[in-house]
């Protein structure tokens, strides 16, 4: 047997798809207000693609942190399209639903510095009142 017949084989298997996030560089969130929309698909006989509006409370390059109402059964996976900023279909992983209609959910890409920025502009919380759009970056 040796080393082989002690190692499990199968212990990285069984970990959740979510390991690799919890072991990801975390990026501090920022207070922000964007009006957005999720979409995902529901299957109900046909597969129909749902979208619900939310809105976005916190935000960082790779998560965020949204207020809907969460009545009905949120999917695992879905995408979330911020509409006002122009970024449309990021994808995202839902990480926690709470009970006061709070989402935590991840990003399956990093956000870039560009978009991430172009969001702030486009919010109407008090401390992005000042920033403005780069057209030439």
């Amino acid at each position: 047997m040796g080393i082989q017949g002690s190692v499990p084989r199968n212990n990285y298997l069984n970990k959740e798809e979510s390991f690799m996030y919890d072991r990801e560089k975390s990026f501090p969130m920022e207070d922000t207000c964007n009006e957005a929309r999720i979409e995902f698909t529901e299957n109900g006989g046909l597969v129909n693609l749902v979208s619900r509006r939310c809105l976005i409370t916190k935000l960082s390059r790779s998560g965020a942190i949204i207020t809907m109402t969460t009545k009905f059964q949120l999917p695992r996976n879905f995408y979330l399209d911020i509409v006002s900023a122009r970024l449309p279909m990021i994808g995202c992983l839902t990480q926690r639903v709470y009970t006061n209609d709070i989402v935590e959910a991840r990003f399956l890409r990093l956000l870039s510095d560009k978009d991430l920025q172009r969001i702030f502009v486009y919010s109407t919380h008090r401390n992005h009142q000042g920033r403005t759009l780069d057209i030439y970056s």
